[in-house]
């Protein structure tokens, strides 16, 4: 059965989220502070986070810095804190989804699974050639990725991303085209997730991430990726 990490201080609302969880057919387990969560991680193999940035005396920022150290499990945040600010930090620190308190349990439950089905497993049904445009190759079945000849360390959902933009490559991706197809849903205010994921993204490919030759943006529209000069 698939398990959810439930890290949060609020004994109640992590009763509730399990209850919720279960009736889903999810197997919920908690951590009630920053050590458990961490101590539950690294011997045990949860298939999804749920955080809590305000654990007790702990700082949820600190759990997920940590636990990307040793785990690409997938990791929703689940926080009252509203800032933009807050929100950027958390995807650049690896978070894969953001939802505020008060927050509806259909629409967690919702996200839980979206996350999910996008870190599953690719399974084609027949070997699929590499993907490539210019230097950048993407093998989909072998999950590698090389650019200008060097291996790249991509994460769960920059490999999607990058995958997606390769088989589009030399057109323009709309920003929402991106957020339905990687992220599974086109929320405006999630908007920030792609800019984020494109930023890290950049960073791992380019020459210049601060002059992108590869991966470009189109103002007002989206991103294109392009072979390069």
């Amino acid at each position: 059965m698939t398990q959810v990490l439930l890290v949060d201080d609020d004994r109640d609302l992590v009763d509730l989220v399990s209850f919720s969880l279960r009736r889903a057919g999810l197997e919920p387990i908690a951590a009630y502070d920053a050590e458990g969560a961490l101590r539950t991680l690294r011997h045990n193999t949860p298939d999804m986070v749920v955080l809590d940035l305000n654990i007790g005396a702990d700082d949820g920022f600190h759990v997920l810095e940590e636990l990307r150290r040793f785990t690409t499990t997938p990791v929703i945040v689940l926080s009252a804190r509203i800032l933009e600010d807050d929100k950027v930090r958390c995807f650049e620190l690896g978070a894969d989804d953001y939802v505020t308190k008060p927050f509806g349990h259909r629409e967690l439950i919702a996200r839980i699974q979206t996350v999910l089905k996008r870190h599953a497993p690719f399974a084609p049904a027949t070997p699929e050639a590499p993907l490539a445009c210019g230097s950048v190759v993407l093998n989909r079945a072998m999950r590698t990725v090389t650019v200008r000849g060097e291996p790249v360390d991509l994460t769960v959902t920059e490999f999607r991303l990058l995958h997606f933009l390769l088989l589009n490559a030399e057109a323009v991706v709309p920003l929402n085209v991106l957020l339905r197809q990687v992220w599974g849903h086109q929320e405006t205010d999630s908007e920030d997730v792609v800019r984020v994921t494109m930023h890290r993204l950049r960073r791992k490919i380019e020459v210049d991430p601060a002059h992108p030759d590869l991966l470009r943006t189109v103002p007002r529209v989206g991103f294109i990726l392009t072979g390069g000069q």
